[in-house]
């Protein structure tokens, strides 16, 4: 299974690189995994509704450039399906039976991701009705990724 996940912005956070470098070696047995990050576009607190569209165009347009066309495309949005661990589990899973073997998870910046991205997805996620910041996020949803893996093989960990 190839896995990428595309995020907009680098993260400078020292324990959040931890984080990322500690799951990255936990998923190194159930997937090949690869992070592309995306140019992240300032966005100062004051933008009009036209600028915040601007941004979230640009950022989108190098997300879409980064994807790979057969890969199943996960966005992870607020206003995505929420589902239990387990549920995304048998998704991933049933992916792999159906022999897709690229998936794409995504991660916008501070305004969430443009419309496009969205409609690109073959799911849209959320992980909660309450807001992350995106850097926490790529580590949030790597150790999910890695909880997924673990139910599949029916391995311990996930409780």
């Amino acid at each position: 299974m190839n896995i990428d996940i595309i995020c907009v912005g680098k993260i400078k956070e020292k324990y959040i690189l931890d984080g990322i470098k500690e799951y990255k070696k936990r998923l190194t047995p159930y997937c090949k995994l690869r992070i592309i990050e995306a140019i992240e576009q300032k966005a100062p607190e004051n933008l009009s509704e036209k600028e915040k569209a601007q941004v979230l165009e640009r950022e989108g347009n190098s997300i879409l450039q980064k994807l790979n066309p057969s890969s199943f495309v996960v966005a992870l949005c607020i206003e995505g399906r929420a589902l239990f661990s387990e549920e995304m589990a048998k998704k991933l899973s049933d992916l792999m039976i159906d022999g897709k073997s690229h998936i794409t998870f995504i991660i916008g910046g501070s305004l969430g991701l443009s419309p496009e991205v969205k409609a690109r997805a073959d799911l849209c996620l959320s992980f909660s009705k309450l807001t992350f910041p995106h850097q926490l996020m790529k580590l949030m949803l790597l150790e999910q990724i890695y909880r997924w893996f673990k139910i599949i093989n029916g391995e311990p960990y996930h409780k």
